[in-house]
């Protein structure tokens, strides 16, 4: 764990860098030791077999249940770990983190566990709910800038104003311990695993949970995921060292970091099999699967390993047994609803069309019923006449209509042309 208190100097920089570069490796002892300091204060989650998931993948695949954990994630493990090693001095004092969503929950909620007061950073766009949540389990939260880097800045200077321990969200050793504890539970839960899918951002549940799965079953293929829009972590392989790549918006906004951890990188580059990276339509229909399937909400980052093997990048882990983590559960039911919506229109089952129709009576019953006879359902229509061409006679609507499948709206498109309605 880093501390920020020290004064900004030459000297100052170098001893810090000579540091991380003794503490760049997490041992399984340590990891061990976390484990045996966990006990009792983070649940120990189900992994449990998916009948629907396996028959959907062809995989055998097994469900590392994490966001049943109180505040919804695994980031409890390593704010745990990391929250119960602080000297009494320390402890005093506080600690100060920047986050705007599972890192921030589990300092806060196991702050207030330990009696450590915790202050949170986070960007003023943070999601209201979760600043309420830090706020309800204790934390003192500070609204800080419009980006994480503004929020992480303002963290810094906290915790050197106020002699504060500053808790990376997953750069920390403390922190890669806690998170490779529930590495244990798969071990003991699916021994016979052959594959995990871990969620990648900045590489801490990665490294961490690599370090055992290495050392006790050396078989186990690990393979990274991360959204294709915030592709960090491969890119740091590559370079064999940290790279600040450009993030896009991506609906696995707990993986959305622009640069890989030190220390990540350096435990997990001789330990990771592959990195697959996923779109944002492969990531809303793993959201949608779970929700449909598995009756359970998770968030992007949680489905990310789901959405690889949808994706079909992986065919080689048909009929294999594969442990997904299901990293984390808090998304905004807002949030979720569209999402969902997203995820139904990637599968085929919402389409919206623009069709030119005549602007007489009898027009729109004509689509309504060349519609109802194709099977579709019509959930909404916008007429628009106002933007519709030089012919008054004719009026564009904008049509969304709830369909069975991709096939189901190539049907609805052939009877439409067949009938005389013109797609816009």
């Amino acid at each position: 764990m880093k501390t920020l208190a020290e004064p900004e100097s030459e000297t100052a920089s170098a001893a810090t860098a000579a540091e991380s570069e003794a503490h760049a490796t997490v041992s399984l002892s340590e990891i061990v030791a976390a484990r045996l300091r966990l006990n009792g204060s983070v649940a120990r989650t189900p992994c449990v077999e998916s009948a629907a998931l396996s028959e959907l993948t062809g995989a055998r695949v097994f469900c590392k249940q994490e966001h049943l954990q109180r505040t919804g994630s695994f980031k409890e493990r390593g704010a745990r770990n990391a929250l119960a090693q602080l000297s009494p001095e320390q402890a005093r004092l506080g600690v100060v983190a920047a986050s705007a969503g599972n890192h921030a929950l589990g300092l806060s909620w196991h702050g207030r566990s330990l009696s450590v007061p915790v202050t949170v950073v986070m960007p003023r766009f943070a999601p209201l709910v979760k600043v309420a949540r830090c706020r309800q389990f204790g934390a003192k939260v500070v609204l800080h800038g419009d980006t994480f880097d503004e929020a992480r800045g303002e963290a810094g200077r906290l915790a050197k104003e106020f002699g504060l321990t500053y808790v990376h969200p997953f750069d920390d050793p403390q922190v890669i311990a806690g998170q490779g504890t529930l590495a244990f539970e798969i071990l003991e839960q699916v021994p016979d695993a052959e594959a995990i899918l871990v969620p990648v951002g900045g590489g801490g549940l990665l490294a961490g949970v690599a370090t055992v799965l290495q050392a006790l079953k050396p078989d186990l293929e690990i393979i990274g995921v991360e959204p294709a829009n915030a592709a960090c972590f491969a890119a740091g392989l590559a370079a064999e060292a940290p790279v600040r790549v450009q993030t896009r918006f991506t609906l696995a906004d707990g993986l959305a970091v622009a640069e890989a951890g030190k220390h990540t990188l350096a435990i997990a580059r001789p330990l990771v099999s592959r990195m697959v990276q996923v779109s944002e339509e492969a990531l809303a229909l793993a959201m949608l699967r779970l929700t449909e399937l598995e009756k359970c909400v998770i968030e992007g980052a949680g489905a990310a390993g789901l959405a690889a093997l949808l994706s079909g990048s992986l065919p080689d882990l048909r009929g294999r047994r594969v442990v997904l983590l299901l990293s984390g559960g808090n998304i905004d039911p807002l949030a979720h609803s569209r999402v969902i919506e997203r995820g139904l229109a990637a599968d085929g089952r919402i389409y919206r069309f623009d069709a030119l129709i005549s602007d007489r009576p009898g027009g729109l019953a004509h689509l309504s019923r060349v519609l109802a006879d194709a099977g579709a359902n019509v959930t909404e229509i916008v007429h628009n006449r106002t933007f519709a061409g030089p012919d008054l006679s004719r009026v564009h609507v904008l049509c969304t209509i709830e369909t069975r499948d991709r096939e189901h709206i190539a049907e609805v498109q052939q009877r439409l042309a067949a009938n005389g309605v013109e797609l816009g």
